[in-house]
């Protein structure tokens, strides 16, 4: 009997327990709720006359914002971290244009963990805006290099006196598993095609530096990315190509905030309350500045245009993976294929953008949204804008675009195939004592296996799936680009291009961002001005959302940390965790490049 009194009071305190915790996530909810309504409700009376729009870029911006209350939501500091995304910055800045509220824009900016393209394209309409003859303004306690970069295009420059401004060049880290491997005893068994002497992404496992043939790419890469930033620099800043690169060479703003005025980087070294002192001096305010935020400010036009014409904007971001999944995280060929297909049936739709911004991935699974864009373009125009990254399998599924747009330093091509096959056979039998035997009726019917390594017949299967899977990629590429197949070969072979490089060789038609690709979709749907952008997927409503973020597993918790503490060197992490992931064969760039 006190063996059943102890388990029923553990399952009543458990249960207790569970209840109170309920109880105050919905209180913690319904405090959000009511703050996140009050926030709208107010949004309004907040754009005052002489407001300017701030813009606090200090996180890793994606292409889209998410409706997603919790997504920005630190549940740790019960504070509300910026996550607004591309869209609805750019978006913002263009009201702020004709926005008679709005005096300027004051750019908070430090350090923004974001590729070029993105920076590139938000620069780019900030120019734009100053055309409008309205101030932007920028200050950093200390500038990153791709915080400087967007804030080059700023009218005033604005340093702290004790801050400094790193710009020293660009390189791009790569971490090699080869050694590690080796103590380990475990065998990474590498299909790749004959013609895939640039297809970097396996080199990790077998090499400990870069091939000749890498090296080679990633000059090529760092050189014309670094190519834009500078040219950008020079012609906002008024000093050269030459003088940039020689202040890099020497790090001579790196730890001195004093040499940047002297060059002429930087217009003032301003403490905070000295910039909110200018700010106050350009809009005419002898109290507070009236500020609003790129979160706030979206939501005051949101959803204003109205027409049964729709450009639908797909949104294609994340690793190529197959089956069904989480779409805000990574592509599935489900989840899109289901998206495109819904696009295509829909009458008011008249011309799809695809917005890509993957690595790549799973062949089949680009092959099956390939094959939904290919049917989508048989009846309505069906436009690509490049990001970020376009490349491998995100080159597979745009490959076929009626027209292709992407930003200068968008990383994309690596038109090549590869397998992946671990055999952990030394590592469970020599180092840990585990033996495996099996017992089957077919000699092949337990491959492929991690416990022994591969047949020299199964390694030969797997080498003509390789060679046809990259048959048809650059097949594919052929017939969609109008090139030749021997062509698409020789700038193939999974070689990494940048946007500028790429239009050059055939691969792009022109550079541009997302913009250009909507208002080119519209040209060639003959829509002229009588048109809605609409984005796709549609977003999760509240409720769904607030359950899922009330069941996410540890796991994911735990990765949302370690990605929000490690930074950049979160990507060497999810490289160790692609050791074992990445299995099979794959059309993707390698994933743990990474250029700062």
């Amino acid at each position: 009997m006190k063996f059943y009194k102890i388990v029923l009071g553990a399952f009543l305190g458990t249960l207790i327990a569970l209840v109170i915790n309920f109880f105050i996530k919905v209180g913690v909810v319904s405090s959000m709720i009511s703050s996140f309504s009050k926030a709208d409700s107010e949004t309004a009376a907040t754009l005052k006359p002489n407001s300017v729009l701030h813009m606090k870029l200090d996180y890793a911006i994606p292409d889209r914002s998410t409706d997603d209350p919790f997504g920005s939501f630190d549940f740790a500091t019960m504070e509300t971290k910026e996550s607004t995304g591309l869209n609805d910055i750019l978006r913002n800045i263009e009201n702020a244009k004709t926005d008679n509220n709005i005096k300027g824009i004051y750019l908070e900016l430090s350090s923004i963990p974001t590729p070029t393209a993105t920076l590139q394209e938000l620069r780019s309409k900030l120019i734009e805006f100053k055309e409008s003859g309205k101030f932007v303004v920028a200050y950093g306690e200390s500038y990153s290099q791709s915080a400087y970069y967007v804030a080059s295009a700023a009218d005033k420059i604005i340093l702290n006196p004790e801050g400094a401004l790193d710009l020293r060049g660009m390189a791009s880290q790569i971490m090699f598993y080869k050694h590690l491997l080796e103590k380990l005893d475990v065998e990474m068994q590498i299909v790749r095609g004959p013609n895939n002497k640039f297809k970097s992404a396996v080199e990790p496992y077998f090499l400990d530096k870069m091939s000749e043939a890498n090296r080679e790419q990633m000059d090529k890469l760092l050189g014309t990315v670094w190519g834009e930033i500078l040219t950008a620099i020079s012609q906002s800043r008024n000093i050269t190509v030459e003088q940039l690169n020689q202040i890099a060479d020497n790090l001579d703003v790196l730890f001195n905030a004093q040499k940047a005025l002297e060059y002429g980087m930087v217009d003032n070294l301003y403490y905070k309350d000295q910039v909110l002192d200018e700010l106050k001096g350009l809009t005419g305010s002898n109290k507070s500045i009236n500020a609003i935020g790129n979160e706030k400010y979206a939501k005051t036009y949101k959803n204003k245009a109205t027409s049964k014409n729709e450009v639908a904007v797909i949104y294609a971001s994340g690793s190529i993976q197959d089956g069904k999944g989480d779409e805000e995280k990574n592509i599935y060929s489900e989840n899109l294929s289901k998206t495109i297909r819904k696009a295509r049936e829909d009458d008011n739709v008249k011309a799809v953008v695809l917005r890509v911004n993957s690595p790549g991935g799973s062949a089949v699974a680009s092959a099956i949204i390939g094959r939904e864009l290919d049917l989508t373009k048989e009846v309505k125009p069906v436009i690509v804008s490049m990001g970020n990254y376009a490349a491998s399998g995100g080159y597979w599924i745009s490959a076929k675009a009626d027209y292709i747009f992407a930003d200068p330093t968008t990383l994309t091509g690596s038109i090549g195939v590869f397998g992946t096959f671990p055999n952990a056979q030394g590592l469970l039998n020599d180092k840990i004592g585990l033996t495996f035997d099996v017992a089957k009726t077919n000699e092949n019917a337990d491959f492929p296996s991690y416990t022994q390594p591969l047949t020299e017949f199964q390694y030969s299967k797997l080498q003509e799936m390789v060679v046809k899977t990259y048959d048809d990629f650059t097949k594919r590429v052929a017939e969609g680009r109008g090139l030749t197949q021997t062509y698409v070969d020789s700038i193939g072979q999974g070689r990494v291009w940048a946007g500028a490089d790429a239009i050059g060789i055939g691969l792009v038609d022109q550079l541009g961002d997302m913009e250009d690709a909507i208002a080119y979709a519209a040209e060639k749907a003959n829509l002229g001005s009588d048109y809605a952008v609409t984005e796709w997927p549609k977003q999760k409503d509240f409720f769904t959302r607030l359950m899922e973020s009330m069941s996410n597993s540890e796991a994911d918790k735990l990765d949302a940390a370690m990605k929000q503490k490690l930074g950049v060197y979160y990507d060497y992490l999810k490289g160790l965790e692609n050791l074992s992931n990445n299995t099979g064969i794959q059309a993707r760039m390698p994933f743990d490049m990474i250029i700062e």
